[in-house]
């Protein structure tokens, strides 16, 4: 090929386009390499021995029983490891004196929750080193355990109770607060109630996020070669870079000799975005014995032992003005940490910390979160992290405020959102929203709800005593996201940066290598980064390869959560193409005998102003590898490195609406519709969202529905199956509706925002309200999540249509409530 010769140009533009995933042959067929499949000579198998106990001292481990059976290579206890195991770390301290127990990943002394490892069995198989298992022997002195959250925040050596670990003292372990005041980024939020409890309205509410299980589809597993001076670590993980820094900094080995290999992963969800002790041990285990070593857990263990998410106590108090104006908003929460803090489970209250303002623009805030230790699972990131708790809060109080002020819904969020005009906007949390425009998705939601015609429609049932009622549920949500900003980060006390790194190399075939630091589990990183790169180098799509979770290919990056790869990742790749064309543009010139300044990059060729004469980016590429004539002083490669930071989060946001009917003789819901419109800013893949809103909407809704994790009296986790932990299926929900408005991010050229936790943030209040709604007219003004039917009968019952009343109708319900004057509840709604 000539320099005067053409590849065929890119036939249009890849982003916006519906490709199919590169990935999914793969993995829908199961044709792929998951981290239990490998297979490594001379390997052997792990099984953990665990406590039966939520809290106990540990008397003795023995072993002898289990090391005499068939093909065991040796059993350790925590005290045989204590040298080797390391210790797990906290990354995220959120106050300089937070109380940190001390976590091992095998126990030695004390367990602090049922599940916790104390003792490690190596076998030639798997199924040897389970059955072995439990012929070991533990001894424990049972001690009471710390679980109710509220008892456990009161519980210290002066009030007495059961403490999660009594040489603390306390089971506090760190109270972070944000005060808008202090700030200076608004008022005084007890200036604002005192205001609203003399002419305005103030809403006292507690409502309760309930602990919930990340049930990613492949189990936790972890294999680890020791051959050679290379320590190799195969883990299904979602951080494979952070993952060889924690190991690297706790048992001494140089993260030169420590390669982490996070192949084709089954889902995370946050669930993975964990060091475990699994992982610890599986790595002194085959250092200690110079053998390679695997570690799956079963489903039960991934219940039991893998980190859950949610579980806080939510105390707010919201003032308003009579017409539903609002002037402050305070929050007061307990969280659960369960047992160990851990990552960062710490931080994931803070990070709601700035959402609870949400899309409003109230002049008065104040946070306050007092995280707890108990003797349960410890609690980490879950889908969203903070933002589905604070977006449930305060989406549920909006529309306790409308039934206050008898008005809709949408008009008192209508009354108080930030309007399209507005933006950039800063909160009164502190954060700058870029962009955003909540007219135009409610708007579209609306029109694809038939909001009216349902309403109407539920006006109908209401005046004839239809024993099934419809309620309609609205939320409106925005969220931070594309974690990252570094700096923001560090204000914030956590470890690490956010920044993202990649590489773009050309290779001499005119191909094109990517390598992300941003490490996938299911999300399309290899399709969606393949559209963004062949768009800015002009090349194929199908010419553009993507590599990622392997720290010895992609040596830098902080790996895949918050929904951060597009916006971080994706921009990072942005900026490395970029500096691949300019490397290119001195050669092309050379070559095609032109100045620099003249030459016009555009569809993947460089063409010389004026004239027909052009040479692709990939014919430059070819001419680098054979580097027969190049200008002097120029290096004979194209590739080429970046690291984005950005300097913002990004906003996505968006309207959703459910309708669900209820059936108030035997409290079943059905859903009946649910509309979402979400503005994600530019979409680089159509498909690839839908399927993120998908998945998003239905772990949102089996909050709201039917998930929950439920310990019993003695801390023995009783959902710890699916028989028990009501995981839903596609059969469960119904088709939604989804689509989206755009207004671009202006923190990134992509112009994205991040999609992967939007559907989960949002649905949770848009389904809970919908119930709400429907039985407002009982008198009902909440109900627990997960909102079963029988805690909706119990509701009803508690009414004064089945029974006792508890908490007044709301004003344009019951007239005769008024609408004048203070209204000042102090009690949370029917909590059947």
């Amino acid at each position: 090929m000539t320099a005067t010769e053409t590849r065929p140009e890119q036939a249009e533009r890849e982003i916006g386009k519906e490709r199919r995933r590169k990935e999914d042959q793969r993995l829908i067929t199961g044709r792929t390499r998951w981290t239990d499949n490998i297979v490594l000579p001379g390997m052997l198998h792990l099984a953990m021995v665990r406590s039966p106990f939520a809290h106990a001292r540990i008397l003795s481990v023995d072993t002898e029983a289990a090391r005499a059976a068939t093909n065991v290579v040796d059993v350790l206890s925590g005290a045989d490891l204590a040298e080797t195991q390391g210790v797990l770390i906290n990354a995220w301290p959120i106050t300089p004196d937070q109380k940190t127990p001390t976590h091992l990943p095998v126990a030695i002394d004390r367990v602090a929750f049922a599940g916790e490892i104390v003792a490690v069995v190596v076998a030639r198989s798997a199924a040897e080193a389970r059955d072995a298992a439990e012929l070991v022997d533990v001894e424990y002195d049972v001690l009471p355990p710390a679980l109710d959250l509220k008892e456990a925040a009161a519980a210290d050596e002066t009030n007495g109770g059961p403490l999660a670990h009594p040489d603390l003292g306390t089971n506090k372990s760190a109270y972070w607060v944000f005060d808008s005041a202090e700030a200076g980024t608004g008022g005084d939020v007890e200036e604002a109630i005192r205001q609203a409890r003399t002419d305005g309205i103030v809403l006292e509410r507690e409502y309760r996020q309930q602990r919930l299980i990340p049930a990613f589809m492949e189990p936790r597993s972890t294999v680890v070669d020791p051959t050679g001076e290379q320590l190799t670590v195969w883990s299904a993980t979602q951080i494979p870079h952070i993952l060889r820094f924690a190991l690297a900094a706790t048992t001494g080995i140089p993260e030169s000799k420590l390669r982490v290999i996070a192949p084709d992963v089954g889902g995370g969800f946050g669930g993975k975005l964990q060091t475990t002790p699994e992982e610890w041990i599986t790595v002194a285990v085959a250092r200690r014995l110079s053998r390679p070593v695997k570690y799956t857990e079963t489903r039960s263990e991934s219940l039991m032992a893998g980190h859950h998410g949610r579980d806080q106590w939510q105390k707010l108090t919201l003032a308003a003005t009579k017409d539903g104006t609002v002037t402050g908003l305070k929050v007061e929460l307990l969280a659960d940490l369960g047992a160990y803090v851990s990552l960062v489970g710490g931080g994931v209250p803070v990070l709601g910390a700035f959402m609870f303002n949400a899309i409003y623009k109230f002049p008065a805030y104040h946070f306050a979160v007092q995280t707890v230790l108990t003797n349960k699972t410890w609690t980490d990131a879950y889908r969203g992290a903070g933002r589905p708790e604070a977006t449930f809060a305060i989406e549920r109080l909006m529309d306790e405020l409308a039934a206050e002020v008898g008005v809709d819904p949408l008009a008192v969020r209508e009354q108080n959102w930030i309007k399209h005009e507005e933006f950039p906007f800063t909160t009164v949390a502190g954060l700058e929203y870029d962009s955003g425009n909540y007219e135009a998705a409610t708007a579209r939601a609306k029109e694809l709800f038939g909001y009216d015609e349902l309403r109407a429609e539920q006006q109908r049932r209401r005046d004839s005593g239809d024993p099934v009622q419809l309620g309609i549920g609205v939320s409106t949500f925005t969220e931070m996201c594309g974690l990252a900003p570094s700096r923001v980060l560090g204000s914030l006390d956590y470890g690490a940066g956010g920044w993202e790194h990649a590489s773009v190399r050309m290779l001499a075939t005119g191909t094109v290598e990517v390598v992300t630091g941003a490490s996938a589990h299911g999300q399309g990183h290899e399709t969606a980064f393949s559209q963004i790169v062949a768009d800015r180098l002009g090349v194929p799509f199908e010419d553009v390869e993507v590599l990622h979770g392997d720290t010895a290919i992609a040596h830098k990056g902080l790996d895949t959560y918050g929904s951060r790869s597009l916006v971080v990742g994706g921009e990072a790749l942005v900026k490395a193409a970029d500096k691949v064309i300019e490397k290119a543009r001195p050669i092309a010139a050379h070559l095609l005998e032109a100045s620099a300044d003249d030459l016009e990059f555009s569809g993947g060729r460089f063409a010389v102003r004026g004239t027909d004469q052009g040479m692709a980016i990939t014919e430059i590429a070819s001419a680098v590898f054979a580097a027969h004539n190049l200008p002097d002083g120029v290096e004979p490669s194209l590739d080429s490195d970046a690291t984005f930071d950005p300097v913002n989060f990004n906003y996505p946001h968006g309207t959703h609406l459910c309708a669900m009917e209820v059936d108030t003789e035997t409290g079943a819901l059905k859903m009946r519709k649910y509309v979402c419109v979400d503005d994600i800013g530019n979409v680089i893949n159509p498909l690839i969202v839908a399927g993120q809103v998908h998945g998003g909407l239905v772990q949102g809704i089996a909050q709201a529905l039917w998930e929950e994790a439920v310990y019993d009296e003695s801390g023995t986790l009783v959902s710890g199956s699916f028989v028990d932990y009501l995981l839903p299926t596609a059969a469960d929900t119904i088709s939604f509706e989804v689509d989206h408005t755009t207004t671009p991010a202006l923190t990134n050229t992509l112009g994205t925002k991040g999609v992967g936790e939007a559907g989960t943030i949002a649905s949770t209040p848009a389904v809970v309200n919908a119930v709400v709604d429907a039985l407002r007219p009982f008198g009902i003004h909440d109900i627990a999540m997960p909102c079963t039917p029988e805690r909706v009968w119990r509701a009803i019952q508690g009414t004064d249509k089945g029974g006792s009343t508890t908490g007044a109708a709301a004003p344009h319900f019951d007239a005769s409530t008024g609408m004048e004057g203070t209204v000042d509840r102090t009690t949370g709604g029917t909590d059947a």
